[in-house]
């Protein structure tokens, strides 16, 4: 018995490492499948709404999809408009020359010599360093083009297969198993939608009270960091961390030697992070995912090596999907529990001491 439930086990673990590789392997036709199936659960109940409007079911996801192309040309406009914005002003407003002040200022107090500091050629590498950047941009935009439409494809057909879906399982399981499987995609459609629509809100909030006070302090580019607040906001944990940086570090730029504006910043944006990620979004979202602050910090890892950034993106959802299902299933439940945050558990636990009490 301990045998073959150890071959199990390493069998199980086979099988997760060669999903994994899979998945990384077919990361151009993953990655948009993944992003469509978020949209769905974001678009889905827009569709139902009209469909119970009496609108016909291609109609509803014809109007749902010429909005999702219309946001999305929204923030492209605003994107590239961003981007101009910064290599238009680099130039303009001197930051090569400040940069190239602060570091003689620090060479000269590590006692570096000047010659040496000449020799490195420092706004020649600071112009290759900018036409690099300029030129992989416009290779991640066309790039982005490509994947985006493959996203809109494999939403209009789950979009337009979603109100089937429930007739499908009832006609290819018996009952008890096909109303299991319904309470699961029930229950991943009602947690993972309510928390993609918070944290956009939150993020969206996060990201206006950023602009709001960059824009006070006078560092440039507010809008366009309040921008990168906003989408980094999605990634658990570190996402604010490095939505904080570049801001600051310009405003170090900026206002070199005084230390005031850096410091002001670094504590506004701070106190913006601590207040709209440890006490509003805990309020509003509540336990309600259920999941460990090490299984979320683990996901990120795991999916942000998989697939880099939008994995990071999508690692709290895909997470919170595995523990449902895994808590559904009668012989992965541990793995659920051990999946939880445990907060549920303990008071539980208290109330059931009390009532002995």
């Amino acid at each position: 018995m301990k045998r073959s439930n150890l071959i199990v086990g390493l069998l199980s673990v086979l099988v997760v490492f060669v999903v994994a590789a899979v998945f990384k392997s077919a990361y151009n036709v993953v990655i948009p499948l993944m992003i469509a199936w978020l949209l769905s659960y974001i678009c889905g109940p827009v569709v139902n709404y009209l469909v119970h409007r009496k609108v016909p079911l291609a109609m509803a996801v014809f109007a749902v999809l010429t909005l999702v192309l219309f946001v999305l040309y929204f923030f492209g406009v605003f994107l590239l408009n961003r981007v101009r914005e910064v290599l238009a002003e680099w130039t303009t407003k001197g930051y090569t020359d400040q940069l190239y002040m602060i570091y003689k200022d620090v060479s000269y107090k590590l006692h570096i010599s000047e010659e040496y500091v000449a020799s490195l050629n420092w706004n020649d590498k600071l112009a290759n360093m900018i036409t690099t950047l300029s030129a992989s941009t416009a290779q991640w935009m066309f790039s982005f083009i490509g994947r985006l439409v493959l996203v809109l494809i494999f939403l209009v057909f789950m979009l337009l297969g979603k109100p089937y879906f429930k007739y499908k399982i009832e006609d290819a399981f018996p009952p008890e198993r096909g109303r299991v499987f319904t309470e699961i995609t029930g229950s991943i459609s009602h947690q993972v939608g309510r928390y993609l629509v918070v944290k956009l809100i939150i993020s969206a909030i996060t990201g206006v009270l950023a602009w709001a006070a960059l824009s006070i302090l006078n560092v440039d580019f507010a809008l366009t960091w309040g921008a990168v607040t906003f989408f980094l906001n999605f990634i658990p944990t570190i996402g604010s961390i490095v939505a904080s940086i570049p801001p600051i570090l310009l405003a170090i730029v900026l206002y070199y030697p005084s230390p005031w504006i850096p410091f002001f910043t670094a504590l506004s944006l701070l106190l913006i992070q601590t207040v709209m990620g440890n006490i509003v979004d805990p309020k509003v979202m509540g336990d309600q995912l259920n999941l460990s602050p090490v299984v979320i910090l683990l996901s990120l890892a795991f999916f942000g090596w998989m697939w880099g950034i939008v994995g990071a993106l999508l690692s709290v959802p895909i997470a919170a999907t595995i523990k449902i299902f895994c808590e559904n299933i009668t012989g992965l439940k541990p793995i659920s529990v051990m999946m939880g945050s445990g907060k549920q558990l303990m008071k539980a636990s208290l109330m059931k001491k009390e009532g002995k009490a």
